[in-house]
C-alpha cells in the first residue's frame, strides 16, 4: 500500500535521545545518565498526582469523563479565563495543534513559522495539505524578525505560529509585536505557544479577550511535571473553542491523566517550587557556561538554553556524542531548520546533576 503523497514527501520528526537508548549504546546504567535533552521537569511530578493516579487505577476499566468539566474549571481558574475559553487535549499540546488543523486548515492553505522554532507545527499541519512558509528569528539580536512575518503573509495564510519563549532560542516575543501581528491580520489565526510561560513569568493570555484570532497553547509537560501523561490545553475565544470541540476526540484524556492533572493544579506549593527551582537551575547553568569562552550561550526565559559550539572545534553531533559517552544527553539541534550544525540545546536539571554536567563540559571542551 502506498501512503498519501504528502506522507511520502515528509521527513520524520527527530526527537531527543532517551536514557534507554544511551544506556544500551554506551553500556551505561540508566540511573546514572543525566538527561538534558527533552525540556522536562527533573524533580518529578507532584506527590498529590502520584497518589491520585494510584487511587484511580482500579477504575481504568471504565471510560474517562468526556466533558472534563471539573478540570476545565481548574484550568480556567489557573489561567484567569472563563470555562468557555478552555479546551483540553490528551496528547499534550500536540493534540491541540492537531485539532486546530482539523478545524481550520483547508488543502493548500499556508501557515507561517519563524525559524528556528518548534518543528512539530509543520509535521502536524502538513498532513492536512497545508504548506509551511518560513519567517525568521534574528539570531544576532536573539529576537523575532517581525518584518519577516509580514513579508511572508499571502492571501493563503491561515495561521501564524509564535512560540514565546521560543524553542530552541529561549526568546520572548515582545507583547507589542504580538499585538501588531494580531491586530493587523484579523482573518489569520495567531497561535501563541506558551508551553514554557511559567518559567518566563510572562503570559499573553489576556489577548484572547481583545482579539478573536488569538489562540494560546499550553502544556502540563514542563513546570507541571506530567510529560509522560500527555496533557495539553488551549485558550481562545468561546467561538473557536466550540468549533474545536465539534471534532475533538471525545475520550482523548485517560482517567489517569485526568486524575494527575486536576491534582497537580491543586498542588500550588509544588507548582511554585517547580518554577523557583527551575529558574534557579537555569540561571546557574547560564552563569557557569558563560564563563567558557568557546561557548556561545544564549540567555533564556525558559527551562532550556541554546548553545553555539562552533568555537569548540566540534560540530553539534560530535560534541553531543562526547557528552553521551560520558552519560549526558543533550539535544543536537542539527535537525532544526534555521540552525546550522553547530548548535546544541540543554534543559535544566537538579543542582547536583548541574554541577556534574559543568564538570563534564570542562572535560570535553577544555
Amino acid at each position: 500500500m502506498k501512503p498519501r503523497q504528502i506522507i511520502s514527501d515528509m521527513d520524520s520528526y527527530v526527537p531527543g535521545k532517551s536514557q534507554d537508548e544511551i544506556a544500551e549504546e554506551f553500556g551505561l546504567k540508566k540511573e546514572d545518565i543525566i538527561k538534558l535533552g527533552s525540556n522536562e521537569n527533573p524533580w518529578g511530578p507532584s506527590p498529590k498526582a502520584v497518589e491520585a493516579i494510584s487511587k484511580e487505577l482500579p477504575n481504568i476499566n471504565r471510560y474517562p469523563e468526556s466533558q472534563l468539566k471539573d478540570l476545565v474549571s481548574v484550568i480556567a481558574d489557573y489561567s484567569g479565563v472563563d470555562d468557555s475559553q478552555v479546551i483540553i487535549g490528551g496528547d499534550g499540546a500536540d493534540e491541540i495543534i492537531d485539532v486546530l488543523a482539523k478545524t481550520f486548515i483547508e488543502p493548500d492553505d499556508e501557515f507561517i513559522v519563524p525559524l528556528p522554532s518548534y518543528m512539530y507545527y509543520e509535521y502536524l499541519l502538513m498532513q492536512y495539505g497545508a504548506h509551511p512558509v518560513y519567517a525568521k528569528w534574528d539570531l544576532d539580536e536573539n529576537a523575532l524578525d517581525v518584518d519577516s512575518i509580514f513579508n511572508s503573509i499571502t492571501s493563503k495564510t491561515k495561521m501564524i505560529f509564535l512560540c514565546t519563549p521560543n524553542n530552541p532560542t529561549g526568546t520572548l516575543i515582545e507583547r507589542k509585536d504580538l499585538i501588531k501581528i494580531a491586530s493587523e491580520n484579523p482573518d489569520i489565526l495567531i497561535v501563541i505557544d506558551e508551553a514554557y510561560f511559567e518559567y518566563s513569568e510572562v503570559t499573553n493570555k489576556d489577548l484572547i479577550n481583545e482579539y478573536d484570532n488569538v489562540f494560546i497553547i499550553r502544556t502540563l509537560s514542563k513546570v507541571l511535571g506530567l510529560a509522560g501523561m500527555r496533557i495539553g490545553y488551549g485558550l481562545a475565544c468561546a467561538e473557536i473553542i466550540e468549533y474545536m470541540h465539534r471534532i475533538k476526540p471525545v475520550f482523548s484524556l485517560t482517567r489517569l491523566s485526568y486524575a494527575a492533572a486536576i491534582n497537580t493544579f491543586k498542588d500550588k506549593e509544588y507548582i511554585a517550587r517547580s518554577i523557583e527551582d527551575g529558574i534557579e537551575s537555569r540561571e546557574y547553568l547560564i552563569g557557569e557556561l558563560s564563563k567558557i569562552d568557546s561557548l556561545n550561550v544564549f540567555p533564556s526565559k525558559s527551562n532550556f538554553i541554546l548553545i553555539g559550539v562552533k568555537d569548540t572545534g566540534y560540530t553539534a553531533s560530535e560534541i553531543a556524542y562526547e557528552f553521551m559517552k560520558r552519560g549526558v544527553i543533550v539535544r543536537d539541534c542539527t535537525s532544526f531548520k534555521g540552525l546550522d550544525e553547530y548548535w546544541i540545546r540543554i534543559s535544566i536539571c537538579t543542582m547536583e546533576d548541574n554541577r556534574k554536567f559543568i564538570d563534564i563540559v570542562h572535560e570535553v571542551v577544555d
